[in-house]
This record gives C-alpha cells, sequence and structure tokens, in this order.
C-alpha cells in the first residue's frame, strides 16, 4: 500500500512507533520469562508433605489439591471475560498479586484451610494465563502474530525451564531447604508484580473493546493507537451482539469433522493430562519418600519434561501428513502410548523409571498441542479461534471437575493417589480405543471412496493429469496458513 512506502521513506526521528513497539514485544517476552521463575514451585507436594508443613498424604490428595481443580472452573470464565474487556493489563496486576499470595501462604500458612486458599490463588492464576497469550495480539499487526505468539511462549518455557534447572541446583548442590526456596520465589513473583505495573494498557481487545467495523486483515498495529486517541468508540453495539453471534458460528463451525476431532481431543485428553500433572508429585513421594531433600529430583524432571516438550512441539510443525485421513489413528496410538506410560508410573518400584514416564508422557501431549491449534485455527479468524479454544478449555474444565469430585475429592471415594492413577489408565486406556476404532471407520470410508474414483479414473485416463492435483489440493488446503 502507498501509506507502507510512505512509511518507509521516513528519516529516522519519525520511526520511534516502530522502535517502540519492537521494545513492547521484547518487554512482555521479557516479564513472561522473569514471572516463570518460581524455584520452589516443583517442590510444593514435598515441603506440605516433609517436615515444614507435614500435612498427611490423604490431606494433601482428597482435601487441599481438589481446590485447585475446583477454582480453576469457577475463575475461568469471568476471567476470560475481564481479561478483554479490562484490556489485559488489570489481569496480569490480579495474576502477580494472586502469586504473590500464594508463597505467603506456602511460608507462613499452617492450616488445612491455608492451603486450600493457596490452591484457590493457584487456579486463578491458570486462569488469568490467558491474559498474557492474548495481550501480544493487541501489540502487532495481524501479518506478525505467529510469529510473535512464537516469541512470547519461547519465552514462558525458557522461564519454565529455567525456574526448574534453578530450583533443582539450589535443592541438590546448595542443601537450600525447601521453606527458603519458597522465600526465594516469594522474592521473584514479587518482582514479577513490579514488571507488570510497567506494562502499558491496550486500547483496543479482541471482542469488547474493537472499533466500530473493525476488520482483522486491515486492523492496525495497537501501538500506533496507543499514544492517543479513543480506540473503544462505537463498541456498545459490537458488545452486545458479537459473543453471541461468534458462539451461533462456533455451533456451525463444530460440524466439520476435522475441527470437531481435535476440539474433542483438547477436551478429554487435556482433562487427563492435568489430572495427571496435579497429583504426580504425590505419587512420586509415595514410591520414594526421599528423607533427604536433596535427593528429590523434581525440578530436573520438570525442566526436562519442559525441554522434550517444547522439541516436541518443535518436531510436530515438521510432520506433514494427510490429516484428514490419519488424524484418528495419530491420536489414538499417542493416547494409546500415554495408557501405557501411566501403567508404567503407577506400578514401578523404581523412581527413576516412573521419572522417564512422566517426561515422556508430557512430551507425547506436548507434541500433540500444535498439531491440535493448528488444525482448529487454520480456518478461523482469531476472534473465533480465541472463542473455540476457550469454549474447549471450559468443557475440558468442567470434565476434570467432575472427575475430581468423584474420584480424588473426599466427598466423592477420596481415592489414593494409586487408585487414581489406575483411573487414568482405564480413562485413556478408553479414549485409545474409542480413537482407534474411529480410525478404522475413516480407513473403511477412504477405501470405499478410492474404488469408484480409481474405477473412474480407468475408464478415463486422459483426465489424470487434470483431476489428480485437484483431488490432492483440498485435503492439503487446510494444512496453511497465513
Amino acid at each position: 500500500m502507498p501509506k507502507k512506502d510512505d512509511d518507509a521513506k521516513k528519516p529516522a526521528s519519525e520511526t520511534v512507533p516502530d522502535q517502540r513497539w519492537k521494545l513492547q514485544v521484547f518487554y512482555l517476552c521479557f516479564y513472561g520469562f522473569m514471572t516463570q521463575i518460581r524455584p520452589g514451585e516443583s517442590f510444593i507436594t514435598p515441603y506440605l508433605l516433609g517436615a515444614d508443613k507435614n500435612f498427611t498424604q490423604a490431606e494433601v490428595t482428597n482435601v487441599i489439591t481438589p481446590v485447585l481443580t475446583y477454582s480453576y472452573m469457577a475463575m475461568l470464565v469471568p476471567i476470560f471475560l475481564l481479561t478483554d474487556y479490562l484490556r489485559y493489563k488489570p489481569v496480569l496486576v490480579l495474576q502477580s498479586l494472586s502469586h504473590i499470595s500464594i508463597w505467603l501462604l506456602l511460608v507462613l500458612g499452617t492450616s488445612v484451610l491455608a492451603m486450600q486458599l493457596m490452591e484457590f490463588f493457584y487456579g486463578i492464576t491458570m486462569a488469568a494465563r490467558i491474559a498474557y497469550s492474548s495481550y501480544i495480539f493487541s501489540l502487532v499487526a495481524p501479518s506478525c502474530y505467529q510469529r510473535m505468539a512464537s516469541y512470547s511462549r519461547s519465552a514462558v518455557l525458557l522461564g519454565v525451564f529455567t525456574s526448574s534447572v534453578l530450583g533443582q541446583l539450589c535443592v541438590t548442590l546448595g542443601g537450600v531447604s525447601f521453606l527458603t526456596l519458597n522465600y526465594v520465589s516469594l522474592g521473584f513473583v514479587s518482582f514479577g508484580l513490579v514488571l507488570t505495573l510497567f506494562l502499558e494498557r491496550p486500547r483496543r481487545s479482541l471482542f469488547f473493546n474493537r472499533p466500530e467495523g473493525a476488520d482483522d486483515r486491515a486492523a492496525p498495529a495497537e501501538l500506533d493507537k496507543m499514544a492517543g486517541g479513543d480506540g473503544g468508540g462505537g463498541t456498545r453495539g459490537w458488545r452486545e451482539a458479537a459473543l453471541c453471534r461468534m458462539l451461533r458460528e462456533v455451533g456451525v463451525l463444530a460440524r466439520q469433522p476435522q475441527l470437531r476431532l481435535w476440539s474433542l481431543w483438547w477436551v478429554f485428553n487435556s482433562a487427563g493430562y492435568y489430572l495427571m500433572l496435579y497429583y504426580v508429585q504425590i505419587l512420586w513421594n509415595e514410591i520414594y519418600p526421599a528423607t533427604d531433600n536433596r535427593r528429590v529430583y523434581n525440578g530436573g524432571v520438570d525442566a526436562a519434561s519442559t525441554l522434550l516438550g517444547a522439541g516436541a512441539s518443535f518436531a510436530a510443525g515438521y510432520v506433514k501428513i494427510r490429516w484428514t485421513l490419519w488424524s484418528e489413528l495419530v491420536i489414538g496410538v499417542v493416547t494409546a502410548v500415554q495408557a501405557g506410560l501411566l501403567l508404567l508410573m503407577n506400578t514401578t518400584s523404581n523412581i527413576w523409571l516412573c521419572y522417564v514416564a512422566y517426561v515422556l508422557f508430557r512430551g507425547s501431549h506436548q507434541f500433540l498441542v500444535p498439531i491440535a491449534i493448528f488444525q482448529i485455527a487454520t480456518s478461523l479468524s482469531k476472534e473465533l479461534c480465541a472463542l473455540v479454544f476457550g469454549v474447549n478449555t471450559f468443557f475440558a474444565t468442567v470434565l476434570k471437575t467432575i472427575i475430581t469430585i468423584i474420584v480424588a475429592d473426599k466427598r466423592g471415594l477420596g481415592l489414593s493417589v494409586h487408585p487414581q492413577f489406575y483411573v487414568y489408565f482405564g480413562y485413556f486406556t478408553l479414549l485409545a480405543v474409542v480413537y482407534l476404532l474411529a480410525a478404522i471407520g475413516v480407513g473403511i470410508r477412504h477405501s470405499r471412496n478410492e474404488q469408484p474414483a480409481e474405477l473412474a479414473l480407468a475408464k478415463e485416463p486422459c483426465q489424470l493429469p487434470a483431476e489428480v492435483p485437484a483431488q490432492e489440493k483440498s485435503p492439503e488446503a487446510g494444512t496453511t496458513r497465513a
């Protein structure tokens, strides 16, 4: 466009907005990195079960930990809406305050109620992650979304890896107690609150603060608007109608086979995945109740699983197959492997074997996450994409809550950790069977559809060069996105 050409010819003194845009993205990535530095996080469960707090395993398993699931479910929808309505920064401040509350309660709390309150604030921080992941979309032009999202995600993963390694080094080599490590974490999350205060608050957001008639393909970068002007004019009508309209569109989109399949994977597999994460440290403590803190390797295992997960996510971007044909089979095989890993984790008495199974389980899940994101988002606008993932996450949280009430909560079955993992093994086994049966059905339908096509091509060989590319273009068209 001519405007872009004119901008390119401007002197350096007039390119400040561009430099400011880069500075904002760098600061946001630095913020994402620093807020993940919580070296005591990998050791919360042994800290609660150890001499510092001396809670029983039944209290941690059936009374304290379930509150995290309930809090996350209760906060997910309100925070999702408030994030957009308040334009990100207030929710990020709330997240930082909640992190501070978590570690204050870990350090000072002595009762079960205090630890339940800690888990409540932990649920708030998890629900508020949407604010960071969507904030960057308000800073940059649509053409930069994919690249900037990868930067922010990489910053978070690097922060988690650094935090886990730092915690493990402090415990194993430095002989630092879990209590001291929590004080260190409290210092880092307090610094994170300071960093949050210097984030600039955008003038627009995806849903509630859009200029009238805004369009994704022509939306300007947010930093062009931050310096002045009103970016929220004429939003009342949009606010009243758009969410309902988009929810109806999501209902229509759910009829698309690939979007429906990967959304169901997101709901059912994510629920089981996070339940495993919530209770795995209790399982480790059951298998190897170490009396010497220096022999607790939770931080190193979290670092290894983060590194493998990042590598698996990266490798998934290079998998080029006909997903319309092979999706069910890939999901079924990965889910069957996860079921086997859960069984291994639950039956082995070797803590190192349990660690390895945990790392592989997380890596296999992270391998499918970017594929699911791509398959769901490839044909959606960013608003619809955000709404679809919000709906998927909500249903996954509802399912996770139902399982927690029945299986883990003392008001339900109140199972200890080993029987719980047998339940999770059965859950993933059932999912694997369903996916593999669906894969067989897809294969049978595909072979039946191929036979008439081959007969038609055999009768009209002169049309082969023209028809085959047209047939092959359809399944691959969904694998590219601008």
